[in-house]
This record gives structure tokens, C-alpha cells and sequence, in this order.
């Protein structure tokens, strides 16, 4: 899985991750399920944009990459954040 992290592109993976969560806080009528699906065409159309509108079959894979990797950092940020300390017996 290493050679994938050459596919992460940080802007497009920031942009997705902030729009998941917009999606899921602000946009009720949207089932969680659909969101990778959304960050993962958004995320390609946005590599696309970033390589000036450029498409081959690594940009798509950028794209979908990063999309999908902020679905992955999104759930590590909230079991991060909503960690609960386990009670001392």
C-alpha cells in the first residue's frame, strides 16, 4: 500500500475532508454511505483541475486516492477526538 501515498495529493485530501464534513454536519437528506462515493468524485474532478484539466489514469488515481483518503482521516480525527478514557477498575 506504500506506492499509493505517491497518489495523495494534500490540497485535494484537505478539500475532501472538509467538504465530508460539511456534507455530513450540514446536509441531513445525504446518507453517510454516499459520502466516500461524493469525496471520490470530487477529489477527481479537483485533480483533474489541478493538473489543467488533464486526464490520464495516475490523475484519476490521485483524485480518487486522496478522496477517499479523507474519508480514512476523517474517522481517525474522530476516534481521536471522541476517545473516551476507559474507566480505572
Amino acid at each position: 500500500m506504500n506506492f499509493l501515498d505517491n497518489f495523495l495529493l494534500p490540497t485535494v485530501l484537505g478539500i475532501c475532508l472538509c467538504s465530508g464534513y460539511i456534507m455530513k454536519q450540514w446536509i441531513a437528506d445525504i446518507d453517510n454511505k454516499y459520502i466516500p462515493t461524493i469525496v471520490a468524485i470530487l477529489g477527481v474532478i479537483l485533480s483533474i483541475w489541478m493538473h489543467h484539466w488533464t486526464v490520464t489514469p495516475e490523475i484519476i488515481l490521485e483524485g480518487m486516492c486522496s478522496g477517499l483518503a479523507s474519508t480514512g482521516m476523517h474517522q481517525l480525527f474522530k476516534q481521536y477526538i471522541e476517545k473516551k478514557e476507559t474507566p480505572k477498575i
